[in-house]
């Protein structure tokens, strides 16, 4: 054997009781499983006594945002230390493929609030334009850990219909069509889509569905980040429940929370929805992260109607008074749509990152308190930013709900999912927290899962609904993408004062039977691969 862990405790991913066994490693698989007192145990060229440690399948991130950090930063700690060994990307609809000249462009001055790499970034060449070109790109440089694709429905529409607010035509939706198959040829394992998002916000249920056909005749799923979390939210759910099964799809539910004071306490609803349509045959699961506050970018507050046009559009708008005038009274009477329909609360808008250094300043601030400082109103405050950043700021949103979201991650559809924003200067501790604060705080402190559970809901589930035969478990024949944590000590560091701290108590990790964490430090070993949507399915 090339590796034999050493009277580990494995939590195999099936939620069943633990046990302790000796496993053995051979060629990137695990090899032989020895259950403790069951004849002679395996040898091998290396053999780590792993004795008060837990070995389980390497965590899935089934909602990451880290298309461009890979390629800027190979090593990738922020996910390589939590024990992640596996991140889907392409969320929310929006990344840099299947693009053109234009688009791209585009799509760079949109999220850079999320990536970076926005106008003038030179830190990544975008030296591809399909699907396949960025992953191809991503195993020709060298990962640290597996990445996954969905193909990003609003940079789809951008290529076919640019950003206007209207249906799309046939020929358009044919267009898209034919994006979405090609995207999903090359290795996508679905489609996202981020419908508070402009332009992806723009399209009609009867256009999703059609777009859902696609991904299900290549056994994909939807992953949408659906038209509101807060007021509307349930109808929300149902809306992209009732146009998957129509269009005979998957669905994975993204960052399924219930925010804002409207749904306080109104995680059983969804449950119950959830159950209903399970119980009715569909197959749908969901993501959540183990925190209360969303984070995004602070230009995705704008009604939608101030996205038409892209970026420079939404720049002119905001630079002219009237039109500013009227998305303020959108966002702070009516409740914009880019809001989830609720009337924005600056006390709960704190600035995460900028684009310019110039006005690191904002950050760790709340809107209302700056515009308190200033004697300013707090659309001036938020005005002001986004036009001298170039709508490149982040936000946190302190929106979320305690008993929401320990209740939604208990359901049986459940999995684990970061939407972890890596880039400024304090972003939301769960790009570095998500997957220890699970099992530290959630399993081990509170009891809300038990830790078999746990690791259940951020390995093998995921695994299932990504369609891997040889992921998620820890099993005889399966690839060695695998943790060995402390089950005792186990905790994201990250903080919201402190929020690219690593955790603890994870020592190693590996992926491919080689070590990418070794005594809790980042080895130089880039042994992550991209895995795409299998030929033939």
């Amino acid at each position: 054997m090339d590796t034999v862990l050493r009277d580990v405790r494995v939590v195999d991913g099936t939620a069943t009781p633990s046990y302790r066994a000796d496993v053995a490693l051979k060629d990137g698989r695990i090899a032989e499983i020895r259950r403790e007192g069951r004849g002679p145990r395996p040898g091998g060229a290396r053999v780590l006594d792993a004795h008060g440690l837990a070995l389980s399948p390497g965590f899935i991130d089934m909602h990451a945002h880290s298309d461009l950090a890979l390629l800027r930063d190979p090593a990738h700690e922020a996910k390589a230390a939590q024990g992640v060994t596996l991140e889907v990307l392409g969320q929310d609809g929006l990344s840099y493929a299947p693009v053109d000249d234009r688009t791209l462009a585009e799509v760079r001055a949109q999220i850079t609030g999320w990536n970076g790499g926005g106008p003038g970034d030179t830190s990544v060449d975008f030296d591809w334009r399909t699907v396949g070109g960025y992953l191809d790109r991503l195993d020709r440089q060298g990962i640290a850990v597996n990445a996954a694709y969905l193909v990003p429905q609003g940079t789809v529409r951008m290529l076919a219909v640019g950003w206007e607010d209207r249906e799309a035509t046939p020929a358009e939706v044919d267009r898209m069509k034919r994006l979405v198959a090609e995207g999903l040829e090359q290795g996508a394992v679905g489609l996202s889509s981020g419908l508070t998002y402009t332009p992806g916000m723009y399209a009609t249920d009867a256009e999703l569905t059609e777009l859902c056909r696609v991904v299900a005749a290549y056994d994909g799923y939807y992953c949408p980040h659906h038209r509101s979390y807060g007021a509307g939210a349930l109808e929300a759910y149902a809306e992209m429940i009732a146009l998957t099964r129509e269009a005979g799809c998957a669905l994975h539910l993204a960052h399924a929370t219930m925010n804002f004071g409207v749904n306080e306490g109104r995680a059983p609803e969804l449950l119950a929805l959830l159950d209903a349509a399970l119980a009715d045959g569909a197959d749908l699961s969901l993501d959540t992260y183990p925190y209360t506050p969303g984070c995004t970018t602070l230009v995705a507050m704008l009604p939608s109607w101030a996205g038409e046009g892209g970026p420079e559009a939404v720049l002119a708008r905001l630079r002219d008074d009237a039109t500013a005038e009227r998305v303020r009274r959108s966002m702070e009477v009516e409740g914009a749509d880019g809001c989830h329909g609720v009337p924005i609360d600056w006390d709960a808008i704190e600035i995460s990152g900028v684009a310019d250094p110039a006005l690191a300043g904002y950050v760790g601030r709340t809107v209302a308190a700056l515009a308190r400082a200033r004697g300013e109103r707090p659309w001036a405050v938020a005005r002001g930013l986004l036009i001298a950043d170039r709508l490149g700021s982040t936000i946190l949103q302190h929106v979320g709900h305690e008993e929401n979201v320990r209740a939604i991650m208990r359901h049986r559809a459940h999995t684990g999912g970061s939407d972890g924003i890596l880039h400024g200067a304090k972003p939301h501790p769960r790009a570095y927290g998500t997957f220890p604060h699970y099992l530290g705080r959630y399993a081990r402190e509170l009891g809300v899962l038990s830790l078999e559970e746990c690791v259940a809901h951020l390995t093998s589930r995921p695994a299932a609904r990504l369609r891997l035969p040889d992921r998620g478990l820890v099993r005889e024949g399966y690839r060695a993408d695998l943790v060995l944590f402390d089950p005792e000590t186990v905790a994201a560091g990250a903080t919201f004062e402190a929020p690219r701290t690593l955790p603890t108590g994870i020592p190693y990790v590996l992926i491919a039977g080689r070590f990418v964490m070794e005594d809790g430090r980042r080895t130089d070993v880039l042994a992550g691969r991209t895995v795409r949507r299998s030929p033939g399915r």
